[in-house]
């Protein structure tokens, strides 16, 4: 199996920092030509395009939880490239509370911002680029959600609901998507050294986090990056479906 993606269209939602923008690297250096997408932070996705090896390279903007948005950015990459091949779901949100003591009319605002970013964004923009996809016969999804959606998140009820789904999600596109050609996989991390896990990295809480694991460190972004260029090469076809967990063996299912 080839991990190589001369002259594949990418688009990496969330791609301004962390996961997503090391991902775009490394399907960059791997030949790819990246869309870098973002949300709010201009700056910080221009930062990732400059980092970008190659060219073509473009950055869109797109709230993911905005349909109109999410059809614009579609629209505008189809314009631009005439295709795309490879679809990372990556962006989200993250935030801890306790649910039962702030406020409820916050608590649904929470709620239901985070099921509309994490899940139903994603599965709306996983449908638009499916239909683009089965125009040029075929292509790759990948998923990433968490290991939060199998061991429960006490302190982030929505995320882990919203990372369930969406595993669930990507195994009836998986199901359904097949016979067009499109193969769809999910990569579930374990704590990430990133931006937006940050407030939870910190003093004991951080050694604590750390200590769940046997390598006794979190993960890095490019590692979590060469898994999801993994997912997405071509000759691993029969692993459409699957649910991969990476998370320093904090986690065990069977």
């Amino acid at each position: 199996m080839e991990i190589e993606f001369n002259g594949k269209i990418v688009l990496v939602t969330g791609a301004s920092r962390g996961i997503g923008a090391a991902t775009a690297r490394l399907f960059a250096e791997s030949g790819a030509t990246v869309i870098v997408h973002y949300n709010k932070n201009k700056q910080a996705a221009e930062s990732t395009l400059t980092s970008l090896a190659g060219n073509g390279h473009s950055i869109f903007q797109a709230n993911m939880a905005s349909v109109d948005d999410l059809k614009m950015m579609t629209q505008g990459i189809i314009t631009k490239y005439g295709r795309l091949d490879i679809l990372v779901n990556n962006a989200g949100i993250y935030e801890e509370h306790d649910m039962v003591q702030m406020p409820f009319d916050e608590y649904l605002e929470y709620w239901y911002e985070t099921i509309r970013v994490n899940l139903t964004g994603p599965a709306i923009l996983s449908n638009l680029v499916a239909r683009e996809m089965m125009k040029s016969g075929g292509g790759r999804i990948v998923n990433v959600t968490s290991r939060g959606a199998f061991r429960g998140e006490p302190t982030a009820w929505a995320y882990g609901a919203s990372k369930a789904g969406l595993n669930s999600a990507g195994q009836s596109m998986a199901k359904s998507l097949a016979k067009y050609g499109i193969y769809v996989f999910t990569l579930a991390p374990g704590f990430v050294e990133t931006d937006m896990a940050g407030p939870c990295l910190t003093g004991e809480k951080r050694m604590e986090i750390e200590s769940q694991t046997p390598l006794n460190r979190l993960a890095q972004p490019d590692e979590i990056g060469r898994a999801i260029l993994l997912l997405a090469a071509n000759g691993n076809e029969y692993m459409t479906g699957c649910v991969l967990d990476m998370n320093g063996a904090s986690y065990l299912r069977t």
